[in-house]
């Protein structure tokens, strides 16, 4: 990841000096300490590397980087609150430490930060960044709600799934690329591909946060492990499971959903899921939204360097965390 350095480096030290007033501590103090989590950046690192792929300076690109990463960052505390999750990067969500209204306003605030970042480019540039970024923004709650609907629904389809993590997940990196690709000065063309690169990673990024979810190391994911199936949450596994169990399966999978306690319902998913192979047709469909999304990226022209983005798809292809 040699290549990749440089941006994680730009970022981190906007991060580090974005700044925040003291009063009401309430109010800031929770932004403090949830960006100083951590995480992987992974979507203000694509910011940059679009900006300099296309021409400008990566330097260029970090307000709109930073905007990206203030809004993924909002949309987590609001997500943990609606999910009721306790763990985020291995630490107590804002609404544990704190308490759910806190994490709300807390959230809010973190969204309009995120456009005053937008607000210091040159009115051209930030007509055409405000376009990709609010329509992202209203695809991100699109997806959040699909996902909280599928929770009171007995039957999720596979391409109903997709849809909802590719709104929830997958259009934020292709906004993240988009909009370095516009301070770049990309054409149309070039500004489409690389966003079609993005989302197609995305949905990669997302079932593999699904097999992770369950089947990775609570110590390396920083969360707890099974959560989704704890929630009875609609995942490309569980989805997956109920479409290839065969019929004893199937009461098995029934059997899964009664269990109470969580050790044993973690451990009964892992085992069944893997047995029905749910858990391998995950794996292959990421490794096929990886290959969309590399097909994409052979069809961008006049850019600079393709590499730093094949190391980036190929680190997430076989990421733990």
């Amino acid at each position: 990841m040699t290549n990749l350095e440089k941006y994680t480096r730009l970022v981190e030290e906007a991060v580090a000096n974005f700044s925040l007033p003291q009063d009401p501590n309430n109010l800031y103090d929770p932004l403090r300490y949830f960006m100083t989590l951590g995480g992987k950046r992974m979507r203000p690192i694509l910011t940059l590397m679009a900006t300099e792929a296309f021409g400008a300076q990566a330097q260029e690109g970090i307000q709109a980087a930073l905007a990206v990463e203030l809004f993924h960052n909002f949309s987590l505390i609001h997500d943990d609150i609606m999910d009721n999750a306790p763990l985020r990067r291995a630490q107590a969500t804002v609404h544990e430490k704190w308490n759910s209204n806190i994490a709300i306003l807390s959230g809010d605030v973190l969204l309009v930060k995120a456009y005053q970042c937008l607000a210091s480019y040159e009115p051209s540039t930030l007509k055409a960044l405000f376009e990709v970024f609010n329509q992202t923004a209203i695809e991100v709650c699109e997806g959040q709600q699909m996902d909280m609907d599928f929770e009171q629904r007995s039957n999720v389809s596979e391409a109903e799934y997709i849809e909802m993590i590719r709104l929830k997940t997958s259009v934020l990196l292709g906004c993240a690329l988009q909009m370095g690709a516009i301070i770049g000065g990309a054409n149309a063309q070039s500004s489409a591909h690389i966003y079609q690169f993005g989302v197609q990673l995305g949905l990669a990024f997302q079932i593999q946060d699904d097999l992770l979810d369950l089947f990775g190391e609570s110590a390396a994911v920083g969360k707890q492990i099974g959560g989704d199936v704890l929630a009875n949450k609609k995942t490309l596994l569980s989805i997956a499971a109920n479409s290839l169990a065969n019929e004893r399966q199937k009461v098995e999978l029934v059997k899964l959903n009664e269990i109470q306690d969580p050790e044993l319902k973690v451990k009964f998913a892992q085992d069944l899921y893997t047995q029905i192979g749910a858990k391998a047709y995950c794996q292959n469909q990421m490794e096929t939204f990886h290959s969309s999304a590399l097909q994409a990226l052979d069809e961008l022209q006049n850019i600079s360097s393709k590499t730093p983005f094949l190391e980036l798809a190929a680190f997430l292809l076989h990421r733990n965390h």
